[in-house]
């Protein structure tokens, strides 16, 4: 009898045994799928260039914040971050205040405590991930690259500490045209082969492969002939030249399909735009309101859908909050195009009213530009409510410019509830306030 007992109660824990490890491996699979595909995803745009003096070996100057001197009209953004929960040990004081004498601090996207913290933000939110933006032209400059390659350790251990995904876009802005495409073979080899950042758990793949994009290639002010950048996307894409395969994302032209406007009108581009994995093309600045984005729906993102469908081909558009670059423009000179708060954030329902036009035509990934960008005004990334809480005599952008009351976290809450539609696969009520409010 108790041999029949023992025997009963082997086949039992057995049982369990095994009903256990059935759960754990579905947990496990749940969490793997989560790192894998664009599909249900919010990603955003992540920068990583700012910089102050002491940051990173022998860094002495403020990087994407200043242009020369530390002053109030040297500043080349129009966004003020708001630098609530990060540690005062891990800013940097600029030695301007505000009108009631507080300090302006900053931060440096070489710190890996501010970089987790952006990420934890991302996971507080629901926003999925982000693709770190690797400058193609800083590569020939070896204590850049170094900058670069420190933001891309920052993010890889913020995102597993974050449970959010990442991957690399290659921006070919400014970068030498004679060697654009040999820097980006390259630096790929350097990235998987030295610094193996596609091990990492949080990089995401895609049909097995991870995600890389390329940026500006066709547009009509960026490098590369296509020829080269055709070589180029099939190697990536096959594995050849010892390039590690990938799944290839174009951020390509709003015009790519038409080969006008801001593309390059040589047809070769055709083919060209039509053999990366993903199509994602530009749309910041394309419309400033929502009737333009109405127009813009109509007359471009629903036949790049139809394309890209006839293509078996994935699209993920661009969403934006807004667009300011006063500053920016000063201070190099382009006065003729420094406009404040050029397209208004109108309380986040400009934001909005993208997410819903796109999950109505049945998008199934979005790219949201900026996470941190606030040269240009697009950042989503907690930045200052009020006029009085920016720098004494700055010209700024602030979130209740356009006659709101916000918190400083506010379009990442947009962000955030826009990212739960999507993994619903349901389009928002065109009415933002019907499921969000300040």
């Amino acid at each position: 009898m108790m041999i029949k007992i023992k025997y009963i109660f082997r086949g039992w824990l057995t049982t369990a045994f095994c009903v256990f490890s059935a759960l754990l491996m579905c947990s496990v699979g749940h969490a793997s799928d989560a790192k894998t595909g664009l599909a249900g995803k919010m990603i955003v745009g992540y920068q990583g260039w700012f910089g102050c003096p002491g940051d990173f070996e022998k860094n002495d100057n403020w990087q994407h914040w200043f242009l020369g001197r530390v002053q109030q009209d040297h500043f080349t953004v129009d966004l003020l971050p708001s630098i609530r929960g990060i540690d005062a040990e891990d800013l940097c004081d600029t030695g301007l205040s505000r009108p009631d004498g507080s300090a302006i601090l900053l931060f440096s996207s070489q710190n890996q405590r501010v970089v987790a913290t952006h990420f934890r933000w991302m996971a507080e939110h629901g926003i999925d991930g982000a693709a770190v933006q690797r400058f193609v032209g800083e590569l020939v400059t070896p204590e850049k690259k170094r900058r670069g390659d420190n933001v891309i350790k920052n993010v890889r251990l913020a995102s597993v500490a974050s449970d959010r995904v990442f991957y690399v876009t290659y921006d070919v802005s400014g970068a030498n045209p004679k060697t654009v495409v040999e820097d980006i073979r390259n630096d790929w080899h350097h990235l998987v082969d030295e610094l193996k950042i596609t091990t990492s758990p949080s990089y995401l793949k895609e049909h097995g492969k991870p995600v890389l994009q390329l940026w500006g290639f066709g547009f009509g002010d960026r490098p590369g002939t296509a020829d080269e950048v055709a070589a180029l996307i099939n190697d990536l894409k096959g594995g050849h030249d010892g390039l590690q395969a990938v799944t290839l994302i174009g951020g390509v032209p709003t015009h790519w399909r038409t080969l006008s406007g801001d593309s390059k009108s040589d047809p070769s581009w055709a083919k060209v735009y039509r053999s990366y994995d993903v199509i994602s093309p530009w749309s910041v600045g394309r419309f400033s309101n929502d009737e333009e984005a109405d127009v813009f729906i109509k007359n471009n993102v629903v036949p790049d859908l139809a394309e890209t469908k006839r293509l078996k081909l994935e699209y993920m558009p661009v969403i934006s909050p807004g667009f300011s670059w006063y500053n920016l423009m000063t201070n190099r000179g382009n006065k003729d195009q420094a406009v404040l708060n050029r397209t208004p954030r109108n309380c986040g329902k400009f934001l909005w009213h993208q997410v819903s036009n796109l999950l109505d035509a049945h998008v199934e990934t979005l790219y949201a530009a900026m996470f941190d960008e606030v040269d240009e005004g697009t950042a989503l990334f907690p930045v200052e409510t009020r006029k009085d809480k920016l720098p004494t005599g700055a010209t700024m952008v602030f979130l209740n410019q356009d006659g709101c009351a916000l918190p400083d976290d506010w379009y990442l809450r947009v962000t955030g509830k826009a990212a739960e539609y999507l993994r619903l696969r349901q389009a928002p009520p065109k009415n933002m306030d019907a499921v969000l409010r300040p």
